[in-house]
């Protein structure tokens, strides 16, 4: 064997060579594995959020525990949970969610109180002064709480808000001033957690005395009217109900606002009779609108009284009616109101109603147009003289013919001197 030394032992200066990890990274890295999410984990996670949020201090504090929240959420909707073996029982992803939902409330029942909490408060307030119709005494009433909130605010936040006056508009400017006291104010929902607080309690004394202060509505009809003046025509009370007499003495003077007044206000058929019934004689102008709103449920006393009136502004609505098949009683009293109401541009309906099967709708129609004095319905009305089988009809169609007056429709009616029908034959009579 040979001196020289085998090249395949190591020297004793020589460090054996490390081996190679089958990756590339450091050898000391491993992946640590994923937390099983179980029941259990997850209860257990509930159980330490409840005891965070028990020791929960400040918005911070509170903020945490939403993140916690958030995250049992999140792991909650990726697991894969057992469901129970009998269908009655609930699941248990569904009893965390909901202990994960009762915390989410406690959390926000533990947050604030915050300024923006004041600010709305205030501004709901604002809003029931300014849309409450408030009794005389009211108003005064909504003006004392408003005026001592604003004193309030001055003491709690040392500002300076003032009242100008008992106005509505005074008032909605002055509780304006003292939101946007509050809003600069800034305050921080931990620092001045007491100062939110006393404001609190002030806008909830504001809301309580607003509540107490008297509402238009918070009066009997009765008490209404009597504040309204309603009653004031009354010397003594000596027709029953008294709500009747003064009735009868606004109509003859002629105030068709009371009677409006009275008609808005009794849920009574016997007084709403009487009020319709005084519209009728007095056709005020100012009836149209309230009328027209019953009119557009078929009221037939509504559209007597919008005839009488005269106005062309429920015209369209009307005409829709005179075509009604189904209701002749409405069709007639349409047609007269149309005629009152003088309008040309109902004629072509009113004339196709004297197709009608109903006698009396034809009748109505004839007459109708007579009202409305078209020259148009001349040849309608002598063809009605010509082929009606009803003398009453034909009556009518003649009276027409003579309201209508011109010297063709005179001439069509005087070939009718010598008719069968005495009503007619004295209509032609007339016009000869």
């Amino acid at each position: 064997m040979s001196g020289e030394e085998d090249e395949s032992e190591a020297t004793p200066d020589e460090e054996p060579a490390e081996e190679e990890t089958a990756d590339d990274g450091p050898a000391d890295e491993e992946t640590l594995p994923d937390t099983e999410v179980t029941v259990e984990s997850l209860r257990e996670r509930l159980d330490a959020i409840e005891a965070q949020l028990d020791e929960a201090e400040t918005e911070d504090d509170l903020d945490d525990v939403e993140a916690e929240i958030e995250s049992l959420e999140s792991d909650l909707e990726s697991a894969d949970l057992p469901e129970p073996d009998d269908e009655d029982e609930e699941a248990p992803a569904e009893e965390i969610e909901s202990e994960k939902e009762d915390l989410e409330s406690e959390l926000e029942e533990a947050r604030g109180p915050y300024a923006e909490d004041v600010v709305a408060d205030i501004e709901s307030a604002e809003t029931t002064v300014a849309e409450t119709e408030w009794t005389d005494r009211g108003e005064s009433e909504a003006a004392e709480a408003v005026e001592s909130f604003v004193e309030s605010v001055d003491d709690i936040l040392d500002e300076s808000v003032t009242l100008a006056g008992e106005s509505i508009e005074d008032l909605t400017a002055a509780l304006q001033d003292a939101g946007t006291a509050v809003e600069t104010a800034d305050l921080d929902p931990d620092a001045d957690a007491e100062t939110i607080a006393a404001l609190l309690d002030a806008t909830d004394e504001l809301q309580s005395d607003l509540d107490e202060a008297e509402e238009w509505d918070d009066l009997s009809v009765r008490e209404q009217l009597q504040a309204q003046g309603y009653y004031d025509v009354l010397d003594h009370r000596k027709d029953y109900p008294p709500e009747w007499g003064a009735l009868k003495v606004w109509t003859k003077r002629g105030r068709a606002d009371m009677v409006l007044l009275a008609l808005d206000s009794f849920e009574s058929d016997f007084m709403e009779d009487h009020c319709l019934d005084a519209l009728k004689r007095l056709g005020p102008e100012e009836a149209v609108d309230p009328m027209l709103q019953r009119a557009n449920k078929r009221d037939k006393d509504a559209i007597e009284v919008l005839g009488k009136i005269g106005s062309e502004e429920p015209v369209d609505t009307l005409v829709e009616y005179v075509g009604d098949e189904g209701n002749p009683g409405l069709r007639k009293v349409t047609m007269k109101a149309l005629g009152e109401i003088g309008s040309d541009d109902a004629t072509q309906a009113v004339a196709n109603a004297l197709d009608a099967d109903s006698e009396e709708v034809r009748s109505h129609a004839a007459r109708a147009l007579g009202l409305l004095g078209d020259t148009r319905a001349i040849d309608p009305l002598a063809d009605v003289l010509d082929d009606d089988e009803s003398n009453t009809v034909r009556a009518s169609a003649a009276w027409a013919l003579n309201q209508i007056g011109t010297e063709r429709a005179l001439e069509v009616l005087g070939d009718y001197a010598d008719d069968r029908a005495y009503r007619v034959q004295n209509e032609a009579e007339k016009a000869v």
